[in-house]
């Protein structure tokens, strides 16, 4: 690890590029935002949001999600990984809290709920504009941390706890910043020559 590094300072050109721009996910409320986040997980966003319109025009809020059966949920989940589970999911979501205002705005309230961990509540605390209590690492975010050199760590929960660590609160959205950055350029074959973190990436000048 490069402990020593000005992260902050590094990461100004990813901040100024991507903070703040709004995740891929085609949501309109809580609610929706809520259930695509579950929904996604390795899953891809462009799936959840082909699918979500039939979904939503079937189950439009919470109380009426609270109603179904996950089976009946099934049709409306054609191609989503793990389907099964996230149906159940989101069913006892929705029975524990029964209408859209009771959705819990806080790390502790949304880790609570089933088939939610840090990086989903971290996605739904951003997205409705909530003072961060984490910062979110996806795939991209790990893929994109490592290269950097800001962790040697590939696990999600280390490499938040090193971010949180290196990064002042007003500025963690870098983990949403480095998974935009992971899908446009870092890519697994990175377009290193066009990325603005190029001057401040190990991989980059290693190779």
């Amino acid at each position: 690890m490069a402990a020593k590094k000005d992260w902050a300072a590094a990461m100004r050109p990813l901040l100024r590029k991507y903070k703040g721009q709004k995740h891929p996910l085609e949501y309109h409320d809580v609610y929706q935002l809520l259930v695509m986040v579950v929904l996604s997980a390795r899953s891809t966003d462009v799936h959840i949001n082909a699918i979500a319109p039939t979904f939503f025009s079937a189950y439009k809020d919470m109380q009426a999600l609270s109603g179904a059966d996950a089976k009946d949920l099934f049709p409306y989940l054609k191609g989503v990984t793990n389907f099964g589970h996230k149906a159940e999911w989101l069913v006892k979501i929705a029975q524990q809290l029964k209408s859209n205002s009771a959705i819990p705005l806080d790390m502790e309230g949304l880790t609570a709920l089933p088939g939610i961990g840090r990086k989903s509540a971290n996605v739904i605390l951003r997205e409705t504009g909530r003072p961060a209590e984490g910062i979110m690492v996806d795939l991209h975010t790990i893929r994109v941390a490592t290269r950097l050199g800001i962790t040697k760590d590939e696990d999600p929960s280390k490499i938040e706890e090193r971010m949180m660590k290196v990064l002042p609160r007003e500025e963690w959205d870098a983990g949403m910043a480095m998974s935009f950055l992971g899908r446009e350029i870092c890519r697994p074959k990175p377009l290193c020559e066009v990325c603005v973190m190029r001057n401040e990436c190990a991989y980059y000048k290693k190779k």
